[in-house]
């Protein structure tokens, strides 16, 4: 494909990283032939991966963003409501680590409504902009 990768519906990726787990899973309970350490052996591959699968992200989620000078800031009191450049029923946009990797909806968490959640409607595709 040429060009960035369009959004991909987050149930395709999904089931996309779900076929791959199976797999991986059903590989390593195959035997191994006794004629050596295979290269993914040698560097641990597996052992990285889990070790990657560790590593703690921050997940933001991006309601909107206001510029406003100073001025106005320093006015802000309790209660003070500060316009946002999304609108109600807009996507918010879910960054890790600083990267836009999803957009979402704002819903209320089943467990415990007083909560708040995103339910994923797109994944954004890794040569998409930060914009």
């Amino acid at each position: 494909m040429d060009g960035p990768s369009a959004p991909t519906p987050a149930g395709d990726v999904l089931e996309a990283v779900a076929v791959e787990t199976i797999a991986s899973r059903e590989a390593e309970d195959e035997p191994r032939e006794e004629s050596g350490p295979s290269v993914e052996d040698s560097f641990g591959t597996v052992r990285n991966l889990e070790a990657v699968m560790r590593i703690p992200v921050t997940i933001q989620v991006v309601l909107g963003s206001a510029v406003m000078p100073v001025a106005n800031l320093m006015k802000l009191r309790r209660g003070s409501a500060i316009p946002l450049d999304h609108r109600v029923g807009e996507p918010v946009d879910v960054v890790v680590n600083g990267r836009t990797v999803a957009r979402g909806e704002v819903v209320v968490v089943e467990d415990d409504t007083s909560r708040f959640g995103i339910s994923l409607t797109e994944i954004i595709g890794g040569n998409a902009s930060n914009a």
